[in-house]
């Protein structure tokens, strides 16, 4: 009898329902910020009367908004969110999130940041394999080797014009050398939305990097997952691009950023 009364009360358990109604919020990212009840329901795979039932109650409540069929995180979320980031340093705020990309990827995942003509570490998780790339916070490195200088181009029309410029300096075989051939780079880097690329700056090392948007969409850094070509292949970057670029949303919404027009296209 008290194994069919803990059955009954089972759909009631508050944790449960938590659990329910954080898989409808994550279903909503940067890049589907509307979805529509079947969109909800795909993305967690609940029955569609639970959904209908916990969308409308989450709506009644503020936490999603109505736009005609389809629904989005209500505003009044945002008011309840802003205590949370207000005071804290963003860096002190991208750091659980380097490492946990770091142990699920195994290798390094940085931060970096575009500063007088340069790209600068400014944040790291590094690797636990003896192999690894030396980086540090506060190394600064050129703009046109490596995928986050290719990130942070992409997305600052002036720097790259600043950058092309100046001389190009040959580190490697692989370095783009010709302003027409980081051009390209950064055109297709912008296109995809982050950046693989193997032997820039380093003959044995390789690196994926995907920006980070503030609030008026404008890049404020590119998070990177970098180290050795022998243990990142293109096959394997190609593999963790997905975990690259929630990473970099994480961050973005963080900070209350959002992607610029035409990243969600």
């Amino acid at each position: 009898m008290a194994s069919s009364e803990s059955s009954h009360r089972a759909p009631n358990n508050p944790l449960l329902v938590l659990g329910k109604i954080t898989a409808i919020l994550d279903a909503f990212t940067l890049a589907r910020p509307t979805l529509t009840l079947g969109e909800i329901r795909e993305a967690t795979g609940m029955p569609t009367s639970t959904v209908q039932r916990l969308v409308t109650n989450l709506v009644s409540q503020g936490f999603l908004d109505r736009e005609e069929d389809s629904f989005r995180v209500g505003m009044k979320m945002a008011y309840w969110a802003a205590p949370a980031t207000r005071g804290v340093a963003i860096l002190d705020l991208f750091t659980p999130l380097l490492k946990e990309l770091r142990d699920r990827t195994g290798e390094t995942a940085a931060f970096f940041h575009a500063e007088q003509g340069y790209r600068v570490c400014v944040a790291l998780a590094e690797t636990r394999h003896a192999l690894r790339r030396e980086m540090h916070v506060g190394k600064i490195l050129p703009l046109h080797a490596g995928s986050a200088g290719q990130v942070l181009l992409a997305w600052d029309p002036d720097l790259l014009r600043r950058t092309l410029e100046t001389p190009l300096e040959t580190l490697t075989e692989q370095t783009p050398t010709r302003p027409e051939d980081l051009e390209e780079a950064v055109a297709r880097t912008r296109r995809n939305g982050f950046s693989i690329t193997a032997g820039h700056r380093d003959d044995a090392a390789s690196g994926l990097s995907a920006p980070v948007f503030d609030a008026t969409g404008g890049a404020v850094g590119a998070v990177t997952i970098s180290g050795p070509t022998l243990r990142m292949p293109y096959s394997v970057c190609e593999g963790w691009v997905e975990e690259l670029l929630s990473t970099a949303e994480r961050m973005t919404r963080l900070i209350g950023g959002r992607f610029p027009d035409e990243a969600r296209t």
